[in-house]
């Protein structure tokens, strides 16, 4: 029997070596970015990420057609994240912990990316479609629901008000200047404790 063997042009990878590479190109890519527009917001620019990804700008357009569809990936990526840290407060023994936790990990998520802070503020559709497709609106329904029926979390609190937390501590992660600087941290357990059941008062009606 002839066995036929393939043979590539000189100096052409086989066609799985070159998706190998185009893969590893894209992680170092997303990796690149994530450094620099954690660092630098969103006025990183696409040459700065191919400079850091070691890689050439053509290689970081074949990926990602616009600066704008390379900020998407991230903000998935990131919201990935936060729906894989709500799974974990669905496992968790103790309901409060659960959903406290989820929050201290948003919050220090934006503490340490600009970026994904300044697409909060200027870009809520993109971090809307994220949010959606990661499924967090219905995980943090369910963090909510389970610390209400633990009788831990005051029975007011909707599922809508946890993202509200999140982004409105935001900002006040990244000041760098004035009286907030570096004080989040004990702004947010100050929140968390008026997420306390019973609560101290009523929460107006959400318009």
């Amino acid at each position: 029997m002839t066995t036929v063997t393939e043979k590539t042009p000189s100096g052409q990878k086989p066609d799985k070596a070159l998706r190998a590479d185009a893969r590893r190109n894209r992680q170092a890519v997303l990796a690149a970015a994530k450094t620099l527009f954690a660092d630098q917001g969103l006025d990183a620019q696409m040459p700065d990420v191919a400079g850091v990804a070691k890689v050439g700008v053509g290689t970081v357009y074949r990926h990602f057609r616009t600066k704008d569809e390379l900020i998407a990936a991230l903000v998935a990526e990131r919201f990935e994240r936060l729906a894989e840290k709500a799974r974990e407060g669905l496992e968790a023994k103790d309901a409060w912990q659960g959903i406290a936790e989820f929050i201290r990990f948003a919050a220090q998520i934006q503490a340490d990316d600009r970026g994904l802070c300044e697409v909060m503020g200027s870009r809520p559709e993109v971090m809307d479609a994220a949010a959606r497709a990661a499924g967090l609106p219905e995980l943090c329904d369910r963090l909510v629901k389970r610390a209400q029926r633990s009788g831990q979390l005051r029975r007011d609190l909707v599922w809508e008000d946890i993202p509200m937390v999140a982004c409105g501590l935001g900002s006040i992660t990244q000041a760098a200047v004035g009286p907030a600087t570096g004080r989040w941290p004990r702004l947010l357990e100050i929140i968390l404790d008026g997420l306390r059941a019973p609560g101290g008062g009523k929460l107006p009606r959400a318009l």
